[in-house]
């Protein structure tokens, strides 16, 4: 199968949205010890836009996910081939020499289960701010307020910011870690499957947050869910085994794919 090129294509979702390229993946291989999981991936990631990453299971979508943010190097044997450009500095995010904590710091990700640190609300959301350094309290107020209200969780918690994270619903949980990613300023932030241990009434305050978040951060998410890649992004990347097999506007790949597998695979014939 042929990667699929670096190409423009036009946002249905967004018309009149300018398509700015935040990064790019270039040949991208990555091997697990012995075992290669991704192999020739090519794809845009276009500026405050939401890309869904889409497949069945143990197609690679978390691996590549983690590639932007270098999680795979927290494990040994595993080994990265080809580029992830980060625009508009084109930094290489897979070079060895760039530091890993750094590309964690400008990339920044939510799990598939809420995972709020046995910390009080008020310093989850400091954390990463901690760790750059800030120290200053107004400073941190105002970041940890900021970025509550980012992740509409402000209203809930402001008069209960020294209660313990784990007092949280599951859905706020997940929004105190989505205001945690937010602290630190993130240009991307990586989704994997954020709403799959949620109720659907939790999922739909997560899926109108990721609505309001693009329109400041690139967003790039893995779902099992077809209608929630339906409904939250405006680009979808469909793969399997490891390979990208189609990447185009949402609408596009829903109503209109090019690729027959693609087709298969969303009208439920296959996968």
């Amino acid at each position: 199968m042929v990667a699929t090129p670096i190409v423009e294509v036009t946002s249905a979702a967004n018309p009149q949205q300018s398509k700015v390229l935040k990064a790019e993946v270039v040949d991208l291989n990555f091997h697990y010890g012995s075992v290669q999981a991704l192999k020739g991936i090519n794809m845009p990631l276009y500026e405050k836009h939401v890309t869904a990453l889409i497949g069945p299971s143990g197609c690679g979508k978390s691996t590549l996910l983690r590639c932007f943010n270098r999680m795979h190097d927290l494990y040994p044997g595993n080994r990265y081939e080809g580029r992830i450009k980060l625009h508009p500095d084109d930094t290489n995010l897979l070079d060895p020499k760039v530091d890993p904590i750094e590309v964690r710091m400008r990339i920044s990700m939510v799990f598939q289960k809420p995972n709020p640190f046995p910390k009080s609300i008020y310093e989850n959301v400091a954390y990463g701010l901690r760790v750059r350094g800030v120290s200053k309290r107004s400073v941190l107020d105002d970041k940890v307020e900021e970025a509550l209200s980012g992740a509409a969780l402000w209203g809930e918690v402001k008069d209960r910011l020294r209660d313990l994270a784990f007092n949280l619903s599951g859905g706020q949980q997940q929004r105190l870690c989505i205001a945690r990613a937010l602290a630190t300023d993130p240009e991307i932030l990586l989704f994997d499957e954020p709403t799959s241990a949620l109720d659907p009434i939790a999922t739909a305050s997560i899926e109108e947050l990721i609505g309001d978040l693009k329109n400041k951060i690139t967003i790039l998410i893995v779902t099992h869910n077809m209608q929630q890649a339906a409904r939250v992004s405006d680009f979808t990347a469909y793969m399997y085994i490891g390979e990208l097999v189609e990447f185009d506007a949402t609408d596009t790949i829903f109503i209109k794919p090019k690729n027959k597998q693609t087709e298969d695979y969303i009208t439920g014939r296959f996968g």
